[in-house]
């Protein structure tokens, strides 16, 4: 019982992880008030980046370093679009997760031969597989460190929104940015910073999957986990900790197709693969409506404007 408890827990938390960056990265950028569903895209750039990292120079630190760098300098598109020009967020976040994925695959068949799919590299550490805890019931727990980096990512983002007066500062351009701006705020500084943030942590979640879950990048290493966390950023209320446990929930559902998947009850593969996708959309209809969103969210801010 301990061990099928502890192999669900370990594979719960690895598929969540790459959703956990990816929500804090949308809590940021939705908290000061621009939309930002290009994660797919941004998750998409940071999980080359960080094989391509991993690959050339034998260390996957420095992919996952690369993968953050990705994925941020990625979002200085959306923010130049969103902040910058004050074009439509919506359509701008589309544009980064049709660019994201081609960009990704043509730099992929650049440096490996013309293939999409990268060689397996060296990839992160886990926890609790070797060492004293081989051969015991914890070693169905080999989580990833990634996983301790997501949970640190979540309480340091609630940290600096909750506890600090930059994230006061972020807060209010998310609520009333006009207000904000006459206390000499600057809101789109704020916001573009917002935005960048989101990219790095979107290339996290990225390099989650890439060095920790699958060891290499594929045409569908990302395959909707963007559009998941998006899910969990409104199922969480916009904050980080709601997010957290938003993706928890995600990641049990790929943790139940898993295991089901190779359990003794024979169910079919084709229903086992819609699950989490069903999942999210359960939550969406069920949720999205109680759900309130920062009053600016979306909304492109005029110096001077009462919005």
């Amino acid at each position: 019982m301990l061990n099928n408890i502890l192999l669900l827990l370990g594979i719960t938390l690895m598929y969540s992880t790459p959703l956990v960056f990816g929500a804090l990265g949308g809590v940021i950028s939705e908290r000061s008030g621009v939309v930002n569903i290009g994660i797919e895209g941004m998750m998409t750039i940071g999980a080359l980046a960080a094989v391509a990292g991993s690959y050339f120079t034998g260390n996957p630190w420095v992919g996952f370093i690369a993968a953050g760098a990705a994925g941020g300098l990625f979002a200085v598109l959306h923010a130049l679009a969103a902040v910058t020009f004050k074009a439509d967020q919506n359509v701008s976040g589309i544009a980064l997760n049709l660019l994201g994925p081609g960009i990704a695959l043509f730099l992929a068949r650049l440096m490996w031969g013309g293939g999409t799919q990268s060689p397996t590299i060296t990839t992160l550490p886990k926890l609790f597989g070797s060492g004293a805890f081989q051969g015991t019931p914890w070693a169905n727990l080999n989580v990833d460190i990634t996983v301790v980096l997501g949970l640190a990512a979540t309480l340091i983002v609630w940290f600096v929104l909750y506890k600090t007066k930059w994230g006061l500062r972020v807060r209010a351009v998310g609520e009333h940015p006009a207000a904000a701006d006459t206390l000499g705020i600057n809101v789109s500084r704020i916001r573009f910073i917002c935005v960048v943030l989101s990219g790095i942590l979107a290339g996290f979640g990225g390099a989650s999957i890439t060095l920790a879950i699958i060891s290499q990048f594929t045409q569908t290493a990302v395959a909707g986990q963007g559009f998941i966390a998006l899910a969990a950023v409104i199922f969480g209320k916009w904050t980080p900790h709601g997010a957290y446990g938003a993706c928890l929930l995600f990641g049990m559902a790929q943790a139940l197709v898993v295991i089901l998947g190779g359990g003794a009850i024979a169910v079919p593969s084709q229903i086992l693969a819609i699950l989490p996708y069903a999942l999210t959309l359960v939550v969406l209809v069920l949720f999205v409506g109680k759900a309130v969103a920062p009053k600016a969210d979306g909304v492109p801010y005029e110096k001077g404007s009462r919005g």
